[in-house]
């Protein structure tokens, strides 16, 4: 058995929806059942590891969004049986799905935020039955990059106003909401256009960013918004120095923002599949043509400016998104993806020690409005040393002058000082403000 850390935290996760996503339309591949994508789940292992959950997307035939409670009751028995707990939930906000434009008409907005209110009420009820301890209900803009573009400003503002109004719902239900960012998505279609709907959403404790990392390496290439590119399109063959000073300001733009992160592989192309537009190419995690060292880049989410864990998160999300059936029905397949996330956890995961108890969502909830600055050291016990000695001088002196001969004086009364209780007293203060343990610097939520 190979060595591995002790962490336990982030959770690892599996996505399920890829049995979904770019499935069942004609010409498409079938769809791949729940009960498949949760046996493939539940039997991948690497050194005695497994998954710890999985992320569900709420429409046919995985999930009805208007399911039942006792349909609800048998998916949370379903899960369980497998060791499984539910993390994050996808809305389906879609025109296709029952949705509407987060842009649109106030029609299409109503039915944008219906989805999102039934998306909530199922991932609350999950949280009820014990299933869901953690995770976010997940949305997008649900309109394309070309109809944002007929009026950007207006566009994105409305995308806003509609993410505000669905804030609200996530708030009654105890959720929140993240935005995966994709360059298939208006308004947020490029990492500078999608910090500035946040901004102008502005409810940074209950709507954030979903960060995949397939999906945020063509913010980077700027592939739908070549003006917002970090890297040119001849950036010397993908050099690793290049790369890792790109995701340095990419993430120090969105990690703040960041709810829900999405473990991926991409090798720098787009691809789309069924009635689905083309997005960031999920790869394989030891794909041939992958560009991110996944550890390594998984990182830079993970951790904050100060180099310290951000905790933002208590759950990571495997996202193979259009993967070919053939390739998902693969055992190994999962295995690899398993032994990834292990990885990723190992370099920058912490250890918990659990509890039977479902932890509330205020618990959960560690958003940054900004980078954290660096915390400041305090050098309260030097002072408190200083102070001390200089009272044992004062001490000294005010004694020598009670006493005659300076010389011989000085060296008893020394002796005596060293005896007396004030003196123990002093000397214990000084020991007492050594032992006191420094405050931690709070992070900014």
């Amino acid at each position: 058995m190979s060595n591995h850390s002790n962490n336990n935290y982030p959770r690892l996760h599996n996505a399920l929806w890829p049995g979904l996503v770019g499935k069942g339309s004609p010409g498409a591949e079938p769809f791949i059942d729940l009960d498949t994508m949760l046996e493939l789940s539940a039997k991948a292992e690497v050194d005695g590891i497994k998954f710890d959950g999985v992320d569900i997307f709420l429409f046919d035939p995985h999930v009805n969004i208007d399911s039942s409670d006792d349909a609800l009751k048998k998916l949370a028995e379903k899960v369980a049986a497998r060791g499984f707990v539910v993390g994050s939930v996808v809305a389906p906000i879609w025109a296709p799905t029952g949705g509407g434009s987060a842009m649109g008409s106030e029609e299409e907005r109503k039915k944008f935020v219906e989805q999102v209110r039934k998306g909530c009420r199922i991932a609350a009820r999950l949280k009820e039955l014990g299933v869901r301890p953690y995770g976010v209900v997940r949305i997008d803009s649900a309109c394309s990059p070309g109809d944002w573009l007929n009026n950007t400003d207006a566009n994105t503002r409305l995308i806003a106003q509609t993410f505000r109004e669905a804030g609200d719902v996530a708030e009654g239900f105890g959720e929140r909401l993240a935005a995966e960012g994709e360059i298939c998505w208006g308004g947020m279609h490029s990492w500078r256009q999608m910090v500035r709907l946040l901004e102008q959403t502005d409810r940074p404790k209950t709507v954030g960013f979903q960060a995949d990392m397939a999906h945020t390496l063509l913010y980077i290439l700027g592939y739908n918004a070549p003006e917002d590119a970090i890297l040119p399109p001849d950036w010397e063959r993908f050099d690793p120095k290049r790369l890792d000073s790109a995701m340095k300001t990419l993430t120090a733009a969105l990690r703040p923002w960041t709810f829900d992160s999405h473990v991926a592989q991409n090798d720098a192309t787009v691809h789309g599949t069924g009635t689905h537009d083309k997005t960031g190419q999920h790869c394989l995690p030891n794909g041939p043509n992958g560009k991110l060292r996944i550890t390594h880049h998984a990182g830079y989410w993970l951790h904050g400016e100060d180099g310290r864990l951000t905790k933002a998160f208590r759950h990571v999300c495997w996202d193979g998104c259009m993967f070919p059936n053939a390739v998902m029905m693969q055992q190994q397949t999962w295995n690899d993806i398993l032994s990834a996330m292990i990885a990723v956890r190992d370099a920058h995961g912490w250890r918990e020690i659990d509890s039977t108890e479902v932890p509330s969502p205020a618990e959960e909830t560690a958003v940054i409005a900004k980078p954290a600055k660096k915390p400041v050291a305090r050098k309260a016990p030097k002072p408190a040393k200083k102070t001390a000695k200089t009272a044992a001088k004062k001490a000294v002196k005010m004694a020598v002058k009670k006493k005659a001969p300076k010389k011989v004086a000085k060296k008893k009364v020394a002796k005596k000082v060293a005896k007396k209780p004030a003196g123990k007293t002093v000397k214990a203060k000084v020991k007492k403000a050594a032992k006191r343990p420094l405050k931690k610097t709070k992070g900014r939520k």
